[in-house]
């Protein structure tokens, strides 16, 4: 079976070119490095499980890292840079002309910064403004360790939907 193109640019490129692709979806170095270095992918499928489930355990320190890229719910980032257009392209089902429902979200940031003394961070790709309060919600009753794997698996997910994006370009 062929390789798509998208998949087999991936696989063909540089190891500067694809480290610098994978960094602009999760810029955690141990994950990017690790994915790269195990190309060749055979197909997208293996390349998207390798993003989801990469570098073990993120460290504490790698979440933070990674969460300094990412703005708050409900306030694209400014800039030109290819993160920033990621980022407003996945928050645009964030309805902020609804004053209530950004009025709670935008108390829910500060809670959630307040508890975990970072940004909330969620899949805005494909969730309405509803989902996104209920998952903030929900997981302003966790604890430390419990919100800290939510996270990463969050950046995981984060990052293979913005892989699929970029092979697709």
């Amino acid at each position: 079976m062929d390789l798509d193109a998208g998949l087999q640019r991936f696989n063909e490129a540089s190891q500067s070119e694809a480290t610098e692709l994978v960094r602009i979806c999760l810029d955690i170095p141990r994950w990017a490095d690790e994915l790269v270095s195990a190309r060749p992918y055979p197909d997208r499928a293996s390349l998207f499980t390798a993003a989801r489930t990469g570098a073990g355990p993120l460290s504490a320190d790698e979440i933070e890292q990674a969460l300094a890229h990412h703005s708050r719910i409900g306030e694209p980032p400014g800039g030109d840079d290819a993160e920033a257009h990621l980022a407003r392209s996945e928050q645009s089902n964030v309805d902020s002309s609804d004053a209530a429902a950004h009025k709670r979200l935008t108390d829910g940031n500060r809670a959630y910064e307040d508890k975990f003394g970072r940004v909330f961070l969620v899949r805005a790709a494909g969730r309405s403004t509803s989902d996104i309060l209920t998952a903030l919600d929900r997981r302003l009753l966790n604890d430390e360790a419990s919100e800290l794997a939510v996270v990463a698996e969050e950046l995981r997910d984060i990052a293979a939907r913005r892989l699929a994006g970029m092979l697709d370009a």
